[in-house]
């Protein structure tokens, strides 16, 4: 288990998306989920994502994996980055149900990083939320403040930036934690052979919701209202305040009715970015099997990564699951947030949930796919 040592919800109303912290001895006597040696054994998988990041001079060049061989990069100036180990480690699972003080919908992965001396990613400024968590050995951070920082080389589409001035300068030791907000650039050197996990949490953006509510309009066929008006511009080759104003209003309408935006929201909320390590049984199971597996202590658990999210106040009764619908009937609301918020279904939870119908295929489905998986 990991147990934060801060409060959470005072954390959430004075740095959450405001400003970066410093989190000293966030986790007593931490333990790291992962060894080194795994972590590389992961970077050798081709379905993996995975990164070393070499640094040469005030340069830092990216080689993606997967990974056969380390020796190449020698002792130093160098750090393999891997995506999503929670997905492919469940031992490593602990560590992020402690920050599930955040909800899941806003969770992306657990990073883990192995970075030698002098190893590091260089100066950058990432779009989403992070907290960096030590592990073994120690690594110096620095946090500048926001502000219009100039990208490194000119490439606008690059993350990392010029050097800038810290507002946090801290080398950090096993167990402390450094929460970065989306906009601040930062920058860690590596002093000794180090573990870093970075979680991080993200949101969508105007574009991803823009592109997923069209094409969501266009696969249900609606969204079809014009713009109208009772007055026009007396200049021919003017579009009117007023009228620029209406048009977008369009949109807005849109945020306003649920029926338009509710399905497409949980389907973007629910779906994870790398893939996930599906766990398919060499026979489907049925219902019967299972009850009867459950009945013998089983416990139903998810493969890690899922977000299992229901929508508050949605129209309909329904769990959003890897970017799918799945709708449900004669289910209750505490179930449905039972089956939403809990990882592992004990026997006495399942036996329960088992009763319903509805439920029941949706868990015998959800194990036939691979995304839910029976153990002791």
């Amino acid at each position: 288990m990991y147990q934060l040592t801060f409060d959470t919800q005072a954390f959430i109303k004075q740095h959450w998306q405001q400003t970066p912290v410093v989190l000293t001895q966030a986790f007593a006597d931490f333990v790291d989920p992962i060894a080194a040696d795994e972590l590389a054994g992961l970077a050798c998988e081709e379905e993996i994502s995975s990164r070393i990041v070499v640094t040469k001079d005030n340069q830092w060049d990216v080689i993606q994996g997967p990974f056969e061989d380390y020796d190449a990069y020698g002792e130093t100036k160098w750090q393999l980055l891997v995506q999503a180990v929670n997905h492919w480690y469940p031992d490593s699972q602990p560590l992020v149900d402690a920050f599930r003080f955040l909800p899941d919908w806003r969770f992306d992965d657990l990073m883990v990083s192995f970075a030698t001396p002098e190893g590091g990613v260089g100066p950058h400024i990432d779009n989403y939320d992070v907290f960096i968590i030590q592990g073994e050995g120690e690594r110096r951070w620095k946090v500048g403040d926001k502000g219009n920082h100039q990208r490194r080389g000119g490439d606008a589409t690059s993350p990392l930036v010029d050097d800038f001035e810290p507002i946090i300068d801290v080398v950090l030791k096993k167990g402390d934690v450094l929460y970065i907000p989306p906009g601040y650039p930062h920058c860690g050197e590596t002093l000794s052979l180090a573990l870093s996990y970075s979680i991080g949490f993200r949101a969508p953006s105007q574009q991803e919701l823009l592109t997923q509510l069209a094409d969501s309009l266009i696969d249900n066929n609606s969204g079809h209202k014009r713009f109208t008006s009772k007055s026009e511009a007396t200049d021919p080759g003017v579009v009117s305040q007023t009228q620029q104003q209406g048009i977008m209003q369009l949109l807005a309408e849109l945020a306003t009715q649920p029926e338009k935006y509710q399905t497409m929201l949980g389907k973007l909320l629910s779906q994870n970015r790398f893939e996930l390590d599906i766990c398919e049984g060499e026979e489907p199971v049925t219902l019967e099997e299972l009850q009867e597996m459950v009945q013998d202590n089983a416990i139903i658990a998810r493969i890690g990564g899922l977000k299992v999210l229901r929508l508050e106040n949605d129209q309909q009764c329904r769990l959003f699951i890897n970017g799918e619908v799945y709708p449900l009937e004669d289910v209750t609301e505490a179930q449905l947030i039972l089956l939403a918020n809990t990882m592992t279904l004990d026997s006495e939870n399942a036996t329960d949930l088992l009763a319903n119908a509805s439920i029941g295929q949706l868990l015998v489905e959800l194990i036939n796919q691979g995304l839910y998986y029976l153990a002791e």
